[in-house]
């Protein structure tokens, strides 16, 4: 049995290595233990780490959920504010059209005396004409036109008078011209334009392209002559 033993322990400690000590075996045991709980520590933080990604995934996923949200207003407050512009434009413009239907009306009847201060003898003054000649493709109105046997006067009238606006009467006056001459019309065309509100560039420009400025003053109007000759088309 002692012989039996002593082969045992000759089998694992070869008789050239001696047995671990006490001491070498108690160290690895306290190395082994100070590991483990290293690594339980490491443990516990990547839990605590974990928690603390997860606590602010859920503050991001709120804040994306808080945006959206705010978004999702800010999009209905501007679609309401689009329609309310939508709304106070077209409020606007029916305002525009029957306050510049009146000044029509408050003008025409009283243009033909007024352009006798300038030597015309206009006989009808008529408010609204329209011109379609499908055949020729020529379409367009007249807010009021002064007509006698030799000339017609074509007055544009306009709340807010611009530059565009004599800009497109120019081209007004081209087609009555081409319209006319395509009926056998020989009379000469003058224009002039009318405004509520004008600034004196607008003003300026109309009185270069040839045109007579009419412009309210008190309960009647006053008539601005162009510079030089006025424009016949």
């Amino acid at each position: 049995m002692e012989a039996a033993q002593t082969a045992s322990l000759d089998a694992r400690y070869p008789q050239d290595t001696p047995p671990p000590s006490f001491e070498s075996v108690w160290a690895a045991l306290q190395e082994t233990d100070r590991i483990i709980k290293e690594v339980g520590k490491k443990q516990e933080e990547t839990t605590q780490q974990m928690k603390e990604t997860d606590r602010k995934m859920q503050e991001t996923d709120r804040i994306i959920k808080e945006v959206g949200k705010k978004q999702e207003e800010t999009t209905q407050q501007m679609k309401e504010t689009d329609r309310q512009i939508k709304d106070f434009n077209k409020r606007f413009g029916d305002f525009t059209r029957r306050f510049g239907e009146v000044v029509e009306y408050m003008i025409a009847p009283n243009l033909c005396d007024k352009f006798t201060e300038f030597g015309f003898v206009f006989e009808k003054a008529n408010s609204g004409t329209r011109v379609s000649d499908h055949k020729n493709d020529i379409h367009f109105e007249i807010d009021v036109m002064l007509e006698n046997g030799d000339k017609a006067m074509l007055v544009e009238v306009k709340t807010k008078l611009t530059t565009e606006d004599v800009k497109d009467h120019i081209a007004r006056l081209e087609k009555m011209r081409n319209y006319a001459d395509l009926h056998n019309d020989k009379r000469a065309f003058l224009g002039a334009v009318a405004g509520v509100v004008m600034t004196a560039d607008v003003k300026r420009y109309a009185l270069g392209q040839g045109f007579y400025v009419i412009e309210p003053s008190g309960e009647t109007f006053n008539i601005t002559p162009p510079n030089g000759q006025p424009k016949e088309w």
